[in-house]
């Protein structure tokens, strides 16, 4: 059995106006938004720019997260966590664990790519410092060093509050590895990962799209637990060719995830949600949204959210 409870993982986007301060009426919509349909979310992964906030706004952050999602029922916050030291990593641990937080999702540092001995050292040293809490390993290309099934199985013997993965990419070959080899812990897929997942045992669904569609990833969740393989992997192809349409000019970009985050979020029915990012970072323009909203609307009209068009009608 899993560590960690099979669920439908989102993120929550960070707003900010012209001058880089937290919209913080915004964000307390941004989370209760998600909290309407979600049990689990978090902040600062990739696409809520855990990468580039001082630690004034990551404490007020945390903060506002803190009120919003704590001491309700039934509700799993998590709080990420990215940074190049170990002593990066426990410093803001810190400020999130006194704030109430006991789930944290951390990626690997990422100035250089750590070897066989750093990635047990760091996995023991952060882990370690904090007996009460759980971690999510968030496993991503910039990271520098992507861990596969093997990695993972000399992990789990050893941190026994390493409970999951995220795991975006991959396909079939390391889904099935992971949920194959590492039972133990949950593993959060993308929507274009977890039915390859699924398929070979329990997994989680981290849901980029559930901002912009919440019915359409509890379909896609409630497929997959369902074994429901026709339902399943033809959501799975509409995911894939709604991206492609809506997003796919920009993604040979490379942009930060929350670029595209944004405009998902906000094409979700959060007018007031800018496009923009911390800097240095480049977000989105207002054509380039409306354009993607044009084929949302036009050419994948399932997928708009009913909180979309009640505001239409």
């Amino acid at each position: 059995m899993a560590r960690y409870p099979q669920g439908l993982l989102v993120s929550c986007q960070i707003p900010w106006d012209e001058k880089d301060r937290l919209m913080e009426p915004v964000f307390r919509e941004v989370i209760r938004m998600a909290l309407k349909d979600f049990q689990h979310l978090y902040i600062f992964g990739t696409a809520g720019e855990g990468y580039a906030v001082d630690l004034p706004r990551f404490r007020e952050v945390v903060g506002i997260f803190a009120e919003e999602t704590l001491r309700k029922p039934d509700i799993h916050p998590m709080v990420g966590v990215i940074g190049l030291s170990t002593a990066t990593f426990i410093e803001r641990l810190v400020i999130a664990h006194e704030a109430g937080f006991r789930v944290f999702q951390i990626s690997l540092p990422s100035w250089g790519a750590l070897n066989d001995v750093e990635l047990m050292t760091f996995f023991k040293d952060v882990c370690g410092a904090f007996p009460d809490s759980q971690f999510l390993h968030y496993n991503l290309g910039r990271a520098k060093r992507m861990l596969e099934a093997p990695d993972y199985r000399k992990l789990v013997d050893v941190i026994p509050n390493l409970v999951a993965t995220k795991n975006m990419a991959g396909g079939l070959p390391r889904a099935s590895a992971l949920v194959g080899q590492v039972p133990e812990l949950q593993h959060f897929m993308s929507e274009f990962t977890f039915p390859h997942g699924i398929m070979y045992g329990e997994c989680s669904l981290l849901a980029a799209f559930g901002p912009m569609t919440p019915h359409k990833a509890k379909e896609l969740f409630d497929a997959g637990r369902r074994r429901d393989v026709a339902t399943l992997f033809a959501l799975q192809k509409r995911f894939h060719d709604l991206l492609q349409e809506m997003l796919g000019a920009h993604l040979k970009e490379d942009r930060m995830d929350g670029a595209y985050d944004k405009i998902l979020t906000r094409l979700g029915g959060l007018d007031a949600m800018p496009l923009r990012l911390l800097s240095p970072y480049q977000g989105f323009t207002e054509a380039q949204y409306q354009t993607a909203r044009r084929i949302l609307h036009e050419r994948y009209p399932e997928f708009v959210s009913s909180r979309v068009a009640a505001t239409r009608e």
